[in-house]
Formats: structure tokens, sequence, C-alpha cells
């Protein structure tokens, strides 16, 4: 049987791609650094082997995936072209796997992962669902109908994908160090367009989007009323919204949903779209929401000594928004207090203060030092820029999170898509001991 090694194996991508490939039956392996991340803990639970970069890891017979973190100049791809192993690109490979299935690409600059999730549960109740989540997570049924993968923009990867659907939930401006400004990010959408095979579902509250062209039909969701999906008489309380579905101005059905902020609205329309233009029916759609119990890293809730610590991957301001708008309508009485990692430097300096207006929605606000990435490791921006654009905001360090205990029974909000989870860890290990003195 032939190998399938995954260099860059704790990739966001790669890790699920890994357990889909791992659960129809290949022997599957995989290299990467060291360093943990949570991305591996679906690896290791499926007994996959994942081992430190080394160019002896390379044999012949092999078929290397290679994520699109390293370049070609890696050494274990190096020693696969020296040995002729045959060696093929993420997003190449994951193109090919959906073919073989109804396959739906879930794409947008905000809400990718959690429509993702949202998508291949609610789908799931109806027929068998392979799926590809950024969160880490993946899941792969040799007899699936679906195909559900989260497709990202960033250097055109998507392009690589000619699915069936296609789910736009939005269009913005991010990645700063690939993309030009909103038009190219446009661009890139147009183009991703003209891939799809059935239809788009698109939100129709998004500016952009309503200028996307298609060889295929446009579907339109979103609350305004012009658009072919919307949502009317939204109810937001503390379980979670309720809200009625009209299709083309004719009422069909009422959803409820144990999530939060107009954002997960938005999602869940987005995945009642596709379901109607499937012909699920209403109730299965609903039995799949009321038990959906979310992504890793968004919105994820944990409870000590009557705090509330939510872990979340907001790393841009319309994120960190929605995030404090979730937070708001669940608990409306407590105090919101951010604690805030920018990724990448690029990012950082050109929302520079569209992070410090966004942040400024919490009553108070810690930030951490700036997380580089694998392609950008330092810049000449330091956290202190934006400590200087937010009015009575500190700078918290992991190894001395006790200025954090100064709010009592309080949200906190843990965001960024770096390694803030260290100061999260920190702040429950403090919390356990005060509990035990």
């Amino acid at each position: 049987m032939t190998v399938l090694h995954f260099t860059g194996i704790k990739g966001s991508g790669m890790s699920p791609l890994a357990q889909i490939m791992h659960d129809m039956g290949e022997h599957v392996q995989g290299s990467d650094i060291e360093k943990h991340f949570f991305t591996e803990d679906r690896l290791r639970e499926r007994g996959i082997t994942i081992l430190p970069f080394d160019e002896n890891n390379i044999q012949e017979n092999m078929t290397i995936i290679a994520g699109n973190a390293f370049n070609d100049e890696h050494p274990e791809l190096i020693k696969a072209r020296e040995l002729g192993a045959t060696i093929i690109r993420y997003h190449d490979f994951l193109g090919d796997l959906m073919k073989q299935y109804v396959s739906v690409a879930i794409t947008g600059a905000h809400g990718k992962t959690s429509t993702t999730g949202l998508m291949a549960h609610v789908l799931d109740g109806y027929k068998p669902v392979s799926y590809l989540i950024g969160d880490g997570t993946g899941f792969g049924k040799e007899n699936s109908h679906y195909f559900v993968a989260e497709a990202c923009e960033y250097r055109r990867h998507f392009l690589a994908y000619h699915p069936d659907y296609a789910i736009m939930t939005n269009i913005d401006f991010d990645h700063p160090d690939y993309f030009t400004g909103v038009d190219d990010v446009f661009k890139a959408f147009e183009e991703m367009a003209q891939q799809v095979k059935k239809c788009i579902i698109a939100c129709g509250d998004d500016e952009h989007l309503q200028r996307i062209q298609a060889p295929v039909p446009v579907v339109y969701y979103g609350f305004g009323p012009e658009n072919d999906f919307q949502a009317r008489n939204v109810v937001k309380d503390t379980e979670g919204t309720t809200f009625d579905v009209v299709i083309r101005n004719e009422f069909f059905h009422t959803f409820h949903i144990p999530m939060f902020g107009d954002h997960a609205v938005l999602n869940a329309l987005g995945v009642i779209s596709l379901c109607h233009y499937e012909n699920i029916p209403a109730d299965i759609i609903q039995q799949q929401l009321s038990d959906y119990g979310g992504v890793k890293r968004r919105f994820t809730q944990t409870e000590l000594g009557g705090n509330i610590l939510i872990d979340d991957y907001a790393h841009h301001p319309t994120e960190i928004r929605a995030t404090l708008q979730s937070a708001r309508q669940k608990f409306p009485e407590r105090e919101l207090i951010a604690i805030f990692q920018p990724h990448t430097f690029t990012r950082t300096q050109t929302f520079l203060q569209e992070f410090a207006d966004s942040l400024s929605g919490a009553d108070h606000v810690y930030l951490c030092d700036i997380f580089g990435s694998a392609r950008e490791q330092a810049g000449t921006l330091t956290i202190q820029d934006l400590v200087e654009k937010i009015e009575g905001s500190h700078v918290l360090q992991a190894d001395d999170v006790s200025p954090l205990l100064s709010h009592e029974q309080g949200v906190y909000l843990f965001m960024g898509a770096g390694d803030v989870t260290k100061f999260q860890e920190a702040f429950e290990k403090l919390l356990t001991s005060q509990e035990t003195v």
C-alpha cells in the first residue's frame, strides 16, 4: 500500500485532510515541528504517526502531500524529488478528492470554519458526509454522498477547487501580506465563482458579493428584503436565536439555533439555503441545528469559579466585533474582558485603528505581544502601538496573568489566531490554584 506522507501535517487544513484519508483506509503519516498545536490532537486520537521534520522520513514509494506553509526547498521535498516520489500540494490533492462527491466549498473572509462545521453536521442528518474543517477536524466516509470543505482564499488556493456548490459568506480585506486591497480579494472570489458547477449561495447583505458574476445561478441569503432567502422576526435571548425564513416572500419555516450574534443567523441561513436547494426537509434541518455542538476555537466556552472563559479564533476587526456581540447577547449582565493577541505584523499594521475601534467594545482590554507566522517572524510594529490607541488597555504577559483576577464573575474573551490559548491555560491554572487555597 502506498504511504501518504503529509509534510506539515499539523496545519489547519493538512491535519483534517490526513484524518479523512486515514478514515478512508489509507496508510497515513506525517511530519512537522515538535511544538504542540491543537490541530494535532485528532491525529493522535487516530494513532497517526507524527514525526519531526527530517529528509530521511521520505521514501520513493510514498506520495507526499505538501503543506502550503512550506516551499519547494523544504528538505523533505528536495529528498522526495531526488527519489522520484510523487509530490502533490495540499490544495491540489483536496481539489481532486472533492470531485468524487457532491462537493460544497465554503469560503469567505470570515465565518468559513463555523459555517463549514454547521453545514457538515446538518447535511449528515440527511446523507453521509465527509468534511474538512479549518479547526483541525476532518472525517472521511468512503460511502459519502457529500463532501464539505473549508476553502481558503489566501494566495488564491481555492482556485484548485471546482465544487458543485460554493457558499460565499462575505468579502473583506484580509491577508495584507498577499492581497493588495479589497478589489484584489473580490477578483479572487470572481475567479472562484467561474469554477462552480451547480449553484453559488452568497450573502446578499455583503455589498461585494452582490456584484459576483458566474455561469451558474447565484442565490442570495441575508436580512435584507431583496434576498432570495431572508431571515425575519429575529428573536435573541440568552439561550440562542429564533427566526423565520422567508423564501422569495413566501414563509418557509421558523428555526431556532443555540448560537448567538447576527453572524450566527447568517451562517445558519446559508446552510438552510443549500439544504432547501437539495430538497432536505425542514424538520431534519431543525433537528440538526438544535444539537450542533460547534467547532474548535469558535466561541468555545469554559466555566471556572463563576468566571466564563471564551476561546475564539477572532483575528480580524470584523470577527472581534462579532464575538463581542455574541457575548453581549449570551451574557448581558456581565463585564466583557477582551484578551487579544494580534496575528501577523502586516495584518496588525494594516488594521491598527480598526483593531482599536473593535476592541473598544469590550469593558476591559488586555493585549498580548504580536504573534508572527511561518512566513513573517518580525516587524517594526510592537504591541505598544496598539496599546496607545485603546484607552485603559494593558499589556499581558503569559508568565503573569494575575491582573485578570481583578475582574470578578467576568466573561473573558481570549481572541487570536496565534497561541493565545497559552494565556487562557495560564489563567485557568491560576483560578484553580485560587480555589484550592
